[in-house]
């Protein structure tokens, strides 16, 4: 390309973006700090993108600047291409484009910057996944930004983005979702139905609509069948293409039509929002998904369809959340310490002689150091056995999982903290996997029960243990945490008497499936020594789907 006709494409650049600013490659380099690696927060086949700070009128403005690679396939054309779009495009719902750079042949875009990233991070890498209300939310602010683009506003005969990937859904402070990357972008044909445009095939692996690939016919419903892909992306936290699931199941989806198909839509959600989900919104949120991947391009809905059912839904399951009060509350956990502790009286009761050496005599106030640590070092031993079944964590964990226990050491003071769901390592709060940590003295706790025998939905899901010789051999037990409290506080806030019928037999349910499986263990509980209080009735999160 000779340089003047290079100048006579920048002066039209330059002339048809009015609502973007040109910035010198100086202000670029100032924002990134030279383009620091420091600042960089993306890096896709077309370059990288970082987090810069830029002078507009006088005001500092937090940006994404997209620096396209000179090596990039996404070239001239595709820069051009979006900034031109772009310019014609404002909707809350699609990516802002502030300005670009071209000096000395840089192409450099940039835009409004959403401090939540990419979907595709929060389905794929992040550790605190997305709630079920959040994923349809996402997903109806995505599809109003497509159904902008394909009805025509800002350009005569709409556009069809041809790389609809939940890499390409951005989302703001308010995790509004925004359609991004537009340099593939076609303007659509004229007719708004069924007529398509001769184009190359562009798009991403995974996300093509397969005619389109064979026909290299683009239409609006090539766009259509890309966001069924997103959608059972959000539904399953599944990759498009994942190698990982073997040859059968590493196309997201064949095996999402064939779990619709086979009417095994349980299998398909994420195991973190499993249990969320009111059954109908499920159903029908898969057949919405399932539509948009229809071989039939008359058969596919259109955006605008698929919006308004999205709308639908999010409203049937608020609607189901806010007629049970706290949302999800119809079964129930259990503190399995309170057995030990009354299996521990009972068991001592039975050896007959207070001066068994193999039980600790819980009325004695004092022993001597010897029994005191033959006893210690008896009760011990069955905890280390348990390694191989419950995590041990060190003192220094839990303090750093619970901001340092507090200075409390009364009996049985429990407190909250956060760990990793996989390596069940200390994180921050708010992150990961709550647990509620129990502080219990060791003499007064029956260590020798196999707590491996106490698993079962309606008992509260013991995580680990620690062992701590320094403070006077204290017991710390790690349980996962109840996020709805217990049954007596719910009672007398009145909660439990607007609970649906339904729930209320579910409720009894799970309090029998509890008592009956501590009755027919093998250690013989007497569960009602010490009284079964409403208190000891826990509630957590799913358990409508754990009873």
């Amino acid at each position: 390309m000779s340089s003047e006709t290079a100048h006579s494409d920048r002066l039209l650049l330059l002339t048809s973006v009015q609502l973007c600013r040109h910035f010198s490659l100086a202000e670029i380099q100032s924002a990134t700090k030279d383009f620091d690696d420091k600042l960089i927060i993306g890096h896709e086949g077309f370059g990288n993108v970082y987090k810069g700070q830029i002078y507009i009128e006088e005001t500092i403005h937090v940006v994404a600047i997209k620096r396209l690679d000179s090596k990039s396939v996404q070239g001239a054309p595709e820069f051009k291409a979006e900034i031109e779009m772009l310019s014609k495009l404002r909707h809350c719902h699609l990516v802002s484009l502030i300005g670009f750079c071209d000096d000395n042949k840089e192409m450099i875009l940039v835009y409004a910057y959403m401090p939540n990233g990419t979907l595709y991070h929060h389905l794929h890498k992040a550790q605190s996944p997305l709630n079920w209300v959040q994923r349809l939310k996402i997903a109806i602010g995505a599809g109003r930004g497509l159904d902008y683009l394909h009805t025509g506003v800002g350009t005569q005969h709409g556009v069809i983005h041809r790389d609809v990937k939940s890499s390409n859904i951005l989302l703001d402070e308010k995790w509004a979702a925004m359609i991004s990357d537009f340099g593939m972008s076609k303007i659509g044909p004229t007719n708004q139905s069924m007529s398509y445009v001769e184009a190359s095939v562009k798009g991403t692996f995974g996300y093509l609509n397969p005619e389109y690939f064979y026909t290299r016919k683009l239409t609006r419903k090539t766009d259509v069948y890309a966001f069924g892909v997103v959608l059972f992306e959000l539904l399953s936290g599944r990759l498009a293409v994942d190698e990982r699931n073997g040859e059968e199941e590493c196309s997201l989806v064949r095996w999402a039509q064939k779990c619709v198909k086979e009417r095994k839509l349980d299998q398909m959600v994420y195991p973190n929002i499993k249990g969320t989900i009111f059954p109908k919104c499920l159903k029908r949120f898969a057949q919405i998904a399932y539509r948009c991947l229809l071989s039939d391009l008359k058969e596919r809905p259109t955006i605008a369809e698929v919006v308004v059912s999205l709308q639908a839904l999010l409203e049937l399951q608020q609607r189901h959340e806010n007629s049970v009060e706290p949302s999800s509350i119809t079964g129930f956990t259990w503190k399995i310490h309170k057995y030990l502790l009354s299996a521990t009286k009972q068991n001592s009761e039975q050896s007959g002689t207070s001066s068994s050496k193999s039980h600790v005599n819980m009325n004695q106030g004092s022993s001597t150091n010897k029994d005191s640590n033959n006893q210690g070092e008896m009760l011990r031993q069955p905890w280390e056995s348990l390694v191989t079944y419950l995590k041990c964590f060190t003192y220094y964990d839990l303090r750093r999982a619970t901001e340092n226990l507090g200075d409390d050491k009364r009996y049985l003071k429990v407190y909250k903290g956060w760990i990793d769901k996989t390596t069940y390592s200390p994180t921050e709060d708010n992150s990961g996997l709550a647990i509620a940590v129990k502080r219990i003295d060791f003499y007064k706790t029956a260590c020798w029960l196999h707590l491996k025998e106490f698993k079962h939905p309606n008992l509260e899901k013991l995580i680990g243990y620690c062992f701590e010789d320094q403070l006077g051999k204290q017991l710390f037990l790690v349980y996962e945490f109840m996020p709805n409290g217990n049954f007596n506080d719910l009672l007398n806030s009145g909660v439990v008497s607007r609970l649906p019928l339904v729930i209320k037999v579910k409720i009894a349910v799970g309090i029998a499936r509890g008592l009956v499986f501590l009755h027919k263990t093998q250690y013989q509980f007497n569960v009602f020594e010490s009284r079964l209080d409403r208190h000891m009735i826990l509630l957590d999160e799913w358990a409508i789907y754990t009873i």
